[in-house]
Parts: structure tokens; sequence; C-alpha cells
């Protein structure tokens, strides 16, 4: 029977090589292999600057803490972020570990990120940033965005964990916003054991991520920064010093190495991706009981959704037990509505506005398969075999 899985391995021998170069080293903590993956990142996505961290999550903790610790800061304890109702747990809990309102807005069905038309009603003058999900590789419409910001002086951030290598007008998702984190966990586009990456433009929040992403010492700032000022020529006395509330969020050197390796592969990944995508499109774009996520843009293809239509003759136990008896791996589309983890929202200052109804939608009856940096010409048709069994058992 053909195992479709969500994820496979990225390597070969030149990961493994790199590894092995990190052990030779005897140099495990973080140096100058992260240090060349950063400036390769940020080459990569035209942006300025590049840090690495430990994982997608992390780097989503260490954006929005930078905000706080500006000269002038960008956010302060109870401004109002806009959220949509859809994205991974750790997009949503740096605001609330950082006392920031939540605002939640419903996604658009067809594109799965955020609802531009809810989103237009959502904005305030009290709306102080905007985090963007770019869900599944599909980045959002951010002309629209613009368009609906206008002049208010509002912050617009990324979470591209799922989205690295997606264009939007020939930007790379990620690098639009003021900030975008990225993932480079093992089932994403590219996999560096654990780990992740925030790219920025401004030389102030690069400094302060540098900061905050090791014990909120000096030691890895330049000499003349945004954070300290001008530090001591004495490398002693520097050694220990603290200037903001930090964390150790330190990827391995094997990451870095690993990751440089990755990078020059990524290119290629996502043009198997797309061409995969190409034939999942032809399979179901006209699907009778099946809707699939409308392309905004170039998406980078994460995975593919399968969104079961109102006039289906099965609901969605019925599919996923299909699948699983296909040997068909499949998973919720991320957190489907968030909104239904009461326990942990009782911890959050927040709101809904206006109706969820898509985002409850495709929490009933939503689910992803796997894309791959590999053709998956037989896996997709065993897919489109498997649901049409369910449709015609016959």
């Amino acid at each position: 029977m053909t195992k479709y899985s969500l994820a496979s391995s990225t390597w070969n021998h030149k990961e493994t090589d790199a590894i092995q170069a990190v052990v030779d080293s005897d140099m495990y903590t973080m140096g100058a292999k992260v240090a060349q993956y950063e400036k390769d990142f940020a080459d990569f996505f035209g942006a300025k600057h590049a840090v690495m961290v430990s994982s997608g999550s992390t780097a989503n903790l260490l954006m929005i803490a930078s905000l706080f610790f500006t000269k002038h800061p960008k956010l302060k304890r109870g401004d109002e972020v806009i959220v949509p109702a859809v994205s991974w747990s750790t997009t949503y809990f740096p605001l609330q570990q950082y006392g920031l309102k939540v605002k939640f807005v419903d996604i658009d069905r067809d594109t799965l990120n955020i609802d531009l038309d809810k989103l237009r009603n959502a904005v305030t003058d009290d709306t102080k940033a905007i985090l963007l999900v770019n869900l599944l590789g599909n980045p959002n419409d951010f002309a629209v965005i613009d368009e609906i910001i206008g002049d208010k002086d509002i912050v617009v951030l990324e979470d591209n964990c799922e989205s690295m290598g997606a264009e939007y007008n020939s930007a790379k998702a990620g690098a639009v916003g003021l900030m975008g984190t990225f993932s480079s966990f093992f089932s994403h586009h590219i996999a560096t054991m654990e780990g992740g990456c925030i790219i920025t433009d401004d030389d102030e929040l690069h400094h302060i991520l540098l900061c905050i992403r090791a014990h909120g010492w000096t030691r890895n700032l330049p000499k003349e920064n945004y954070v300290s000022g001008r530090k001591s020529d004495d490398p002693f006395e520097e050694s220990f010093k603290f200037v903001l509330p930090g964390y150790n969020v330190r990827p391995l050197e094997m990451s870095g190495a690993i990751g440089i390796e990755q990078l020059k592969k990524l290119p290629g990944f996502v043009d198997v991706r797309r061409q995969n995508a190409e034939l999942f499109q032809s399979l179901f774009g006209d699907h009778p009981y099946i809707q699939i996520q409308k392309e905004i843009g170039k998406s980078s293809w994460f995975g593919f959704s399968l969104v079961i239509k109102e006039n289906a003759p099965f609901d969605r136990r019925a599919l996923v037990s299909a699948l699983q008896a296909a040997n068909i791996e499949c998973r919720p589309i991320v957190t489907g509505n968030f909104l239904k983890n009461t326990e942990v929202l009782n911890f959050f200052d927040y709101e809904v506005s206006g109706s969820i109804e898509a985002a409850e939608y495709i929490d009933e009856l939503g689910l992803f398969v796997g894309n791959h940096h590999i053709p998956l010409d037989q896996e997709l048709h065993h897919l489109k075999a498997t649901i049409n069994k369910l449709v015609d058992p016959a």
C-alpha cells in the first residue's frame, strides 16, 4: 500500500558532513556557522538582518519582546494586537506573556488567512499591531492590508513559520512586515534539527534581538549599538553585563551548519512543492465535495488543505478514518479555531471581533495532508482514489 506521510527528510551527506565538521571543531554553541547562516538567510530573503534562534516559537517570542525595548517603545502592556483565529499556539502566547490585548479576527475560508473584510472592521484607533500569519505556505494579500491600515500607526508583523519561500509581488513572505519569523523544524520547508529565524531591516530591533536572545547581556552586541550605546574595550568588563530582561534561546552551532546547506537547497525544494501543488489543484480544484486553499501570490505550499463542503455525503470523522486506513497521514488545519481552547484563554486579555464562522467551520470539517520536496504523483493520485472510494464505495 502506498504510504503518504506528512513529511520526509530533506537531508543527505551534505548535512551529515556539516554536523561532523562541527564535531571536529569541538565548538557546539552558537558560533561562526550560525553567523554565516544568518548572513545567508538575510541575503536570501532580501532583509538587512537575520537572527537565528532555537525554534519558530522562540522567534515569535523575541519578535514580540523586542518591540517593548526600543528607545520609543513600539508596544506597551495593554496595547491591542490583531491576530487571525487560526494559527499555532505560540503565535498567540507571547502576546499574553507581554500583557497585550489580543483581538481575534476570523479567517477567510478560501485563503485560510485573515478575513480582509473582517480585518477592515476590526482595525480601530486602538490597534497598535497586526500579527499576520501566512498559513500553510500561503501569503496574505499585503496590498489590501496596507490599504486597510492607511495612515494609521500600526506595526505589521509576520508569522511566516509555515511559508518559507512564498512570495507576494516579488517580495519574499516574512520580509514584508517590520519583522518576520521562520521555523526550520523537521516538517517545515528546511530542517535544522530545531531552529527558527527572525528577519528585519531595523538596526535597533536587530541589536535588541541579539541582546535578548542570549541572557540580555551585551556580549553579542557590536561596539556601537542601540541597546547599551558604546561598549567597553575591556572584554572582562563586558562579559557579564546585563541590560535587558532576556532569555537563552540561542541555536546550536550544528543547526547553523545544517542550515547553510539546507538554504542552498530551498529554491529546488519550493519548486518541487509547487509542481506537486499543480497536480493537487488539477485533482481537487473542482471537486464536488472538497474545497482547497485559494493561492495568493506564490505559495510555497507547506501542505494541502481539504475542507469538506456542506453537500458532502461524509463528515470529517469518516474522511479521517478512510485516510488512516489508506496509510495517508493527516492533521487538523494547524490548531483549528484557537478560541475553542477556553482553558488557556482564561489567562488572556482578549476579545473577538465579529463572528468566526469560517474558523469554526474548518475546525469541524477541515484537515490537511503533507507536501514534500520530492514528487508526490503516486501519493496524490492515491489520495484522490481514497476520497472517491469514500464517495462511491462501488
